[in-house]
């Protein structure tokens, strides 16, 4: 076979190999790659030579190569080492190493003890080849490519503890003392290797002039103090919810990581994963009795995380986005051209009419905050939660699905199915090991990203609450079958419901009509309440606007331009800068101008519960001064300023009236106060009891005869005394009769 650099024309220099470019022997593939180590340059650098003096003085013993590098040293290497992996690898760790103790025992070759001291204080370097692969997705992963170099990404959903794998193990016969080195058989990286099944099962130790031999069947003890082992750890890695076709369960495949690939990577990790597609023998398979039967498995050798583990920093790329000059360029004339805030709410979810204050407060959404760590250590949350509750047909999941497209990491649910686990983690034990392990639920694969939950007021209480610390601590903890951790969940959570009665009562408080309690309510930064209003005009328009999509027409404003002026694609890079690389903080003038706000909210508030004579369904609190902050932080990461001005703050105290101080002030006394209200209803409650003994029946239609029409009650005040009889169990309406 001859290759494409015939007489070395393409690569450096070295010994000649007569007649021949490419490696025929496992000695030419491997003095190749050491040359490859020794002499490759850029310029007048030589890069590998140098990185791997950097990592053996950090007593870091491996070494990351760039396959490109290797394939403009010579082509007929890289393309081995992207076809024959696994037999290429142990030549590349072997030449690896011996670069080592070239460069930091430059006279070794002279003496025997020299070359011992060398082979002692530089174990085996691990080589990660970092690749330029294009990424493949789980389901192109075929029998095709088994044994072969690729590179899929993922998200990390559970890791396995850590454990250690044998790679050369001292034996010992129990009977007769001899000693024996095994290699166990499958080497570095197998899941299926195993460790007591290496193990000779006869002592085969010579015996002195000629003796008969009484050691018994299987005689070796493992010496563990004279054994060598290494980091181990299993990985389960799936497909991004992105990439999963409609009807389908996402995969998972298992990654198994050795030496400094382990303790990379926490569940919630989006990762890049380079790796040699192998097979592996599972002790199911064999029990059932399939012995052809082989699971899949990826032997990684490289590993690229998207998202930082642990705390990272805020000028770290959370999406692992790469951005080109121009594009930086273009982003940041984007941000600074006037009246870009409204462009860009006016973008999202362009073929949805109207709702222009949901649609600002999606915005803010998506940009978030600044996180903040206080010296003490605690953490203030920078992600903005938003509630849409309202009647139907209002488009509330049409703008989470919008939400689900552009967010740079998002995870769509619906209420109704998601359980407690579903949501936070669950603890799963492996068929093999037997061991617990972590999976992760919705919130922790979306760190960093918002999380959707559709039909929030169908999730079960006990559900609801799983998810209180998530959003206001930003953490999730686990104290499941003996495992205690804490997983992080830094999402934006973006939740719609419906009221109690499917529709909002004009009629009845906010808290009649909202049956959430109010300790999830006071974690929504901004709680919209979406009224199907009768209105002609506005139906008028709706009814144009909805025949003009599906008709297929561009979605034209009043002045004839077009309303979804950003694409897709473009605003979630967008937001993905702007969310690396700003973090704004609060001007002087705009903590004052908050501060005050804040005492005059509370004060209306006050002013509220006393005419109404009842305690507000909807709290203002300190969480809600923080929400203003966090709005106001967001609408200056949009122009990507690096400081909250007055007219940031002015534009987040709008959006928080017309939405949470909105909600509170609904259904508050009208035309009537709510005291007055209140005592008419404690009369008709007195009379209802007195003329109704228990175990009588009447009809709606005569109460409202009698109270109405003969005692001059209003229908409203009876409405809502039989409204709330009925939710005491005082008294109980049979099917026939409605009460509205």
């Amino acid at each position: 076979m001859s290759g494409f650099d015939a007489d070395r024309v393409y690569s450096v220099s070295v010994h000649d190999v007569p007649n021949s470019s490419s490696p025929e022997t496992p000695s030419q593939t491997e003095k190749l790659l050491l040359d490859f180590l020794l002499q490759y340059r850029v310029g007048g650098e030589f890069i590998y030579r140098d990185k791997l003096r950097a990592n053996l003085l950090l007593k870091q013993h491996q070494l990351e190569i760039d396959l490109r590098h290797l394939g403009l040293y010579n082509d007929e290497l890289a393309h081995g080492v992207q076809d024959r992996p696994a037999e290429i690898l142990p030549l590349f760790e072997t030449a690896a190493t011996k670069a080592a103790r070239t460069i930091l025992f430059p006279l070794a070759g002279g003496s025997e003890s020299t070359s011992e001291a060398a082979a002692e204080s530089i174990p085996n370097i691990q080589v990660l080849v970092k690749s330029g692969l294009n990424l493949q997705q789980f389901r192109d992963l075929s029998a095709n490519t088994v044994g072969k170099l690729v590179r899929i990404p993922g998200i990390v959903i559970s890791a396995s503890v850590l454990s250690s794998r044998a790679t050369k193990l001292h034996l010992q016969c129990r009977a007769c003392r001899s000693t024996k080195i095994v290699y166990p058989p499958g080497g570095l990286g197998g899941i299926g290797g195993g460790s007591d099944r290496g193990l000779p099962r006869v002592c085969d130790a010579p015996t002195p002039e000629n003796q008969k031999k009484d050691c018994p069947l299987d005689p070796y003890l493992i010496i563990h103090s004279k054994s060598t082992f290494s980091d181990h750890q299993v990985l389960k890695l799936q497909e991004a919810p992105d990439m999963v076709p409609v009807g389908e369960l996402p995969r998972h495949i298992l990654l198994s990581a050795d030496r400094y690939l382990t303790g990379q990577v926490v569940p919630g990790s989006r990762v890049i994963a380079t790796g040699i597609f192998s097979t592996y023998q599972s002790a199911k398979n064999k029990q059932a009795g399939g012995s052809a039967l082989r699971n899949s498995y990826l032997r990684a050798v490289h590993l690229e995380v998207s998202s930082p583990s642990g705390s990272g920093s805020s000028g770290s790329n959370p999406f692992g986005l790469q951005f080109e000059p121009g594009e930086e360029e273009e982003f940041n004339q984007m941000a600074r051209s006037d009246g870009f805030y409204e462009r860009f709410a006016r973008s999202v979810a362009p073929s949805i009419f109207g709702s222009e204050d949901i649609k600002k407060a999606i915005t803010c959404l998506l940009f978030g905050g600044s996180k903040k760590v206080l010296p003490d250590g605690m953490r203030l949350r920078g992600d903005i939660n938003v509630l849409l509750l309202g009647d139907p047909g209002t488009a509330k999941s049409q703008l989470l699905k919008f939400v689900e497209k552009v967010a740079p990491i998002a995870v769509y649910t619906s209420g109704k199915g998601s359980s407690a686990a579903g949501l936070t983690a669950s603890v799963q034990r492996d068929a093999i090991s037997r061991e617990f392990y972590l999976e992760g639920g919705a919130m922790v694969l979306a760190d960093t990203g918002v999380v959707c939950i559709d039909e929030f007021d169908k999730m079960r209480d006990e559900d609801r609450v799983a998810i209180h610390e998530a959003m206001e601590q930003q953490t999730i903890s686990i104290a499941k079958a003996g495992i205690t951790t804490v997983l992080n969940s830094r999402t934006s959570v973006l939740a719609a419901a419906n009221p109690v009665w499917g529709r909002y009562d004009e009629g009845k408080s906010p808290g009649e009509n909202i049956d959430f309690q109010t300790t999830i309510l006071s974690r929504f930064d901004m709680i919209f309440i979406v009224k199907d209003e009768h209105n002609e005009l506005r139906d008028r328009t709706i009814a144009k606007h909805v025949m003009n999509i599906h008709m297929n027409r561009s979605n034209l404003d009043g002045e004839g331009e077009a309303v979804g002026e950003i694409d897709l694609a473009k605003m979630k890079r967008f937001i993905a800068y702007c969310k690396a690389r700003c973090a704004p903080r609060m001007s002087a003038e705009a903590q004052e101008m908050l501060s005050s706000h804040f005492v005059s909210l509370r004060q209306r508030v006050k002013q509220v519960e006393q005419d109404n004579d009842e305690r507000s369904s909807i709290p203002i609190t300190i969480r809600q001064l923080e929400a203003i902050i966090r709005i106001s932080e967001a609408l200056a990461k949009l122009t990507l300023s690096p400081v909250v001005q007055n007219h940031d703050v002015e534009e987040a105290i709008r959006l928080f009236t017309r939405s949470t101080m909105d909600a509170v002030d609904a259904g508050s006394a009208d035309g009537k106060s709510r005291g007055a209200l209140n005592e008419e209803m404690e009369r008709i409650e007195k009379e209802i009891r007195r003329r109704l003994p228990i175990g009588w029946s009447t009809s709606y239609q005569s109460l409202l005869r009698e109270f109405v029409q003969q005692q001059n009650y209003s229908a409203h005040a009876l409405e809502r005394t039989l409204f709330v009889l009925e939710k005491r169990e005082v008294i109980r309406f049979s099917g026939q009769v409605q009460c509205i």
